[in-house]
């Protein structure tokens, strides 16, 4: 009775535990799942919420890579007028922005930075409003107050990249074969070419002089296509036309009275020392050659020339073997002639 009684003690044991084992199992593989979607949503939505463009970016270096981040205020208010966006986020969509934000910082789609330079520049008010050179966070919290935060995953590449990405070699080789055109595309092409040229200087210079004048007269720092010169901006930013706010200090009286007079002093020293007419002339001239030269150059032009060469060289040759002969030949005959008047001269003699 009492090893019966056992048995069925362990019996009863190994089903329990059986049934706690499934128990478990069966929660175990649930959260996993669920956790696997909610991660696909999450990283659904930053994708979706990062490619909007009412979200407004920068891009920046931090830690030597550059990155997209945007600040917590605009964050808050792109999901106030966005509120369908949520609907992706399924289960939790109900969660507040600050949660939601927690989330994204959780699973790694988003980190925290904070501004390298700290302390206000001298000859400005306050610190910039969108950093060039960020850095970690300690804490990964979202906030709203001066926070910054960076995506940390990689951006699909759009269509238009991977064909501009097979383009490149593509232009390059055709560069370099830029002697063997026709006549026309060559023009074509330093026409082109030299017009985008001189918009691009006409438009730095422009933008140039309007600056000094409004500097000098008025004391504001206004720069139209104020990221025209930059070295980290998209193509958006780059040709953005209105100026940014003027955040520094209005310049002394004093130094805009000094730069107006060095302003004059050079437009009237260079106006002195300008090119006379034959001069610009004699320039024309030579740069209308090198650019003839250039654009007159073909391969049949070019093997033709050589095929003159050639033939000049070889009629060079045959003439100079021509005369060597005939200049043998005859050293021949007076030779002979020598000789036989030699001998005339000995016949008589006797």
């Amino acid at each position: 009775m009492k090893k019966s009684g056992g048995v069925e003690k362990k019996k009863v044991r190994r089903s329990s535990a059986s049934v706690q084992n499934g128990s478990r199992d069966h929660s175990s593989d649930t959260p996993p799942r669920k956790q696997a979607a909610k991660r696909d949503a999450f990283q659904l939505f930053a994708e979706k919420v990062r490619d909007h463009k009412d979200l407004v970016s920068r891009w920046a270096v931090l830690q030597e890579t550059r990155v997209e981040y945007f600040r917590g205020k605009d964050f808050v208010s792109f999901i106030k007028n966005h509120l369908e966006l949520k609907e992706m986020l399924e289960s939790d969509r109900n969660l507040e922005t600050e949660d939601i934000a927690n989330s994204l910082l959780q699973k790694n789609l988003l980190v925290r930075c904070d501004r390298v330079v700290k302390t206000v520049r001298p000859g400005k008010k306050k610190l910039s409003t969108w950093p060039a050179h960020l850095e970690i966070f300690p804490e990964q919290v979202f906030s709203e107050n001066d926070a910054f935060f960076a995506w940390t995953f990689v951006k699909q590449r759009p269509l238009w990249q991977t064909l501009l990405s097979f383009f490149w070699p593509v232009l390059t080789l055709a560069i370099c074969l830029f002697p063997v055109y026709p006549h026309r595309c060559k023009l074509l092409i330093l026409y082109s070419c030299a017009g985008v040229l001189l918009l691009i200087l006409s438009l730095l210079s422009l933008r140039a002089m309007i600056f000094g004048a409004v500097w000098i007269i008025l004391g504001k720092r206004v720069w139209f296509f104020p990221n025209i010169l930059a070295e980290e901006a998209t193509l958006r930013e780059l040709f953005r036309f209105w100026p940014k706010k003027d955040e520094e200090e209005q310049p002394k009286w004093t130094a805009r009275l000094f730069y107006a007079i060095v302003a004059v002093l050079v437009i009237l020293l260079l106006r002195h020392h300008a090119p006379d007419e034959a001069a610009r002339a004699r320039y024309q001239k030579r740069m209308t050659n090198i650019i003839d030269d250039v654009l007159e150059w073909s391969p049949s032009l070019a093997l033709s020339g050589m095929m003159e060469k050639q033939t000049v060289v070889n009629a060079t040759e045959n003439k100079n073997n021509f005369s060597n002969e005939s200049k043998g030949t005859s050293e021949a005959v007076t030779s002979a002639n020598e000789t036989g008047s030699l001998e005339e001269n000995r016949s008589t003699s006797e």
